[in-house]
């Protein structure tokens, strides 16, 4: 297949989740022997963090103006057999109406902030990255979460078909690697700052580093504000590139998954830094959200925090529980959790697409995949 996407970033993983899954994805589709055109408009804020600045498996291409890049993304739609438009890409509206008009490719949205979505939509506020008209138009929904959103992708916003596509790690840049000293902590913390994650953080992170002033904690990430609750033993790293993440997970006796509060509401919302600390072999403390069962047995492959007293529980597990509780982990997430088992199920997505898209243009004729 050749396959395009219009998305918000690849570059650059500054304050976003969206440059990590992608460039896993994209390497597990070129693996399958799949051909990648990633569209990306410049702006300034991830040229100035740009961590790639090509794409090893396909073509990146950045573009300051849609009019600038438009002919180019039309010749490119028109060879292609799939294309993809993601939430918060800024040229959302004006890939979305190319790609119905070069009628070629499979028409596909993927929703990765898919419970913000539907937060705003439901309060009637304008979603940049939908048509005004809903999804319906796209031969398939895919979603970061799963659960009730997939119903609600076609109960409120006319999806014709979705289904989820999780987060990943490509485990050939997350894996045990020796530790470092100046990542060390009882427990960590790796997250862009989000005011609606600040009251799980203070709960399960802040107010157990007060009530164990002799350990270290350790914060990574960007956008905090200085208002942020410090103590004397929370250490904090602005912005940790990607390169660096394996070393970070490795060095932590334990590290704390928090997900934002609209996704943990819905459910079924594993991010992709659970799977990037599983598969670095770090003991996973989490908060609770439905669904999480699915990914990884409670109290044998991942702890559950609700409360300041489940932290420090966690905290007060011997080095013996923490290294049985990470080796699972690790091992359900090589089995289940890499960007190669996505990138599959992906294609398998498409295919499956393809073939009702095909059966609804011909009704009368037996359809056959186009791959």
């Amino acid at each position: 297949m050749k396959i395009v996407i219009f998305g918000l970033t690849i570059s650059s993983s500054w304050g976003n989740g969206h440059a990590t899954l992608w460039r896993g994805l994209c390497k597990g589709l070129a693996r399958l022997g799949h051909d990648i055109v990633f569209f990306e408009r410049d702006e300034p804020y991830y040229a100035a963090t740009r961590d790639w600045h090509t794409l090893p498996h396909g073509k990146l291409v950045l573009f300051k103006a849609w009019n600038d890049v438009r002919q180019r993304a039309h010749a490119a739609l028109y060879a292609a057999d799939a294309a993809i438009v993601t939430s918060f890409c800024p040229d959302a509206n004006e890939a979305t109406a190319e790609i119905l008009d070069a009628g070629r490719p499979l028409a596909v949205f993927y929703d990765l902030d898919t419970p913000v979505t539907l937060m705003r939509w439901q309060a009637g506020k304008s979603i940049p990255y939908v048509p005004a008209r809903g999804l319906g138009e796209f031969d398939l929904v895919l979603s970061y979460t799963g659960g009730g959103t997939l119903e609600a992708l076609q109960a409120l916003l006319g999806a014709r078909a979705a289904a989820p596509l999780y987060g990943h790690v490509d485990p050939d840049a997350h894996h045990p690697v020796s530790d470092r000293e100046h990542y060390r902590a009882a427990l960590s913390y790796l997250g862009t700052y989000a005011a609606d994650r600040q009251e799980k953080l203070e709960r399960l992170f802040v107010e157990p580093a007060r009530r164990h002033p002799t350990e270290r904690f350790l914060i990574a990430g960007a956008q905090y504000p200085s208002d942020f609750p410090w103590t004397e033993n929370v250490f904090f790293l602005d912005h940790l590139p990607p390169a660096e993440h394996a070393a970070f997970f490795s060095s932590c006796r334990l590290t704390l998954n928090v997900t934002r509060a609209a996704m943990a509401r819905m459910g079924w919302c594993p991010s992709g830094r659970l799977f990037e600390a599983a598969a670095c072999g770090a003991a996973i403390l989490s908060d609770e959200w439905p669904g999480i069962d699915e990914f990884y047995t409670r109290d044998r492959e991942i702890l559950i925090a609700r409360d300041t007293q489940d932290a420090l529980s966690a905290l007060s597990a011997s080095d013996a529980q923490l290294r049985r509780v990470a080796h699972l982990a690790r091992e359900r997430t090589l089995d289940e959790h890499t960007c190669h088992h996505r990138a599959h199920a992906l294609c398998m997505l498409l295919e499956r697409a393809s073939v009702t898209s095909l059966r609804r243009a011909q009704p009368t004729t037996q359809a056959s995949s186009r791959y």
